[in-house]
């Protein structure tokens, strides 16, 4: 991997991330359009670079963290769960997973119709939750084990979450800012596991690629109005 192709997934990654389409799996099919081999160095590469997104979730929305104590208590339960599934499926994920073009492929389009049906059939109460700080634990929870089928590759996690906080009685507004929030404490987790148990970034010869990667090319520039945009949009 050079710095151009740092450069092309960071703005891949900086436009997909937070909108219902599977940056992952987007990642990996760009690589292969790019050509880059598939090694360990990538497979992590492709879970590390995200953490530039998180950057701007945790600017946009600060105060979630730092002020409310409420929101931040259901987020660290809503990952809880997408934690436990997460590491105890880490290495089958990473294995046979990732870099799999038809398991991201398949993905996608099933994702897709099942984004497709469920807007056509859902409808919203008029007592779904409002706000992020009064979700009950529980359904917290099970959104939290929503957001771990996005383990697989092709799955869009922020689909996954918000359709299930959709169908667990949630507002569309209220479900999209959780989604968001729930992806700091993911993301980062994520990311230093890899960087633990790789010593990928302590190579002297990548240290440009992760920078330009972590930049995005003018990615993290792009994620306020993707956010705001999603928190706007009545539908997906």
């Amino acid at each position: 991997m050079n710095i151009l192709h740092a450069l092309i997934l960071g703005i891949v990654e900086g436009v997909s991330e937070f909108l219902p389409i599977s940056s992952t799996g987007h990642l990996i099919l760009t690589g292969e359009l790019l050509e880059i081999p598939s090694t360990e160095f990538l497979k992590s590469f492709e879970i590390i670079i995200q953490l530039g997104a998180i950057l701007a979730v945790v600017v946009l929305y600060w105060r979630k963290f730092f002020t409310s104590i409420e929101a931040f208590k259901r987020i660290i339960v809503g990952f809880i769960p997408t934690a436990i599934i997460g590491l105890a499926l880490y290495k089958v994920v990473k294995t046979y997973l990732l870099g799999n073009d038809t398991i991201v492929v398949w993905s996608l389009f099933i994702g897709g119709v099942v984004i497709l049906l469920f807007e056509l059939f859902h409808k919203e109460g008029t007592h779904a939750v409002a706000e992020v700080e009064k979700i009950p634990y529980k359904t917290v929870a099970l959104i939290g084990v929503c957001q771990a089928v996005a383990i697989v590759p092709g799955v869009s996690r922020s689909a996954a979450t918000i359709i299930g906080g959709l169908a667990l009685g949630v507002k569309r507004t209220t479900i999209t800012e959780f989604s968001f929030l729930l992806a700091v404490p993911l993301i980062c987790g994520g990311a230093s596991f890899c960087k633990s148990t790789h010593r990928i970034h302590q190579e002297p010869q990548l240290h440009g690629v992760w920078l330009v990667s972590y930049s995005r090319g003018g990615g993290i520039s792009l994620h306020p109005l993707i956010v705001l945009a999603l928190r706007k949009a009545p539908e997906f």
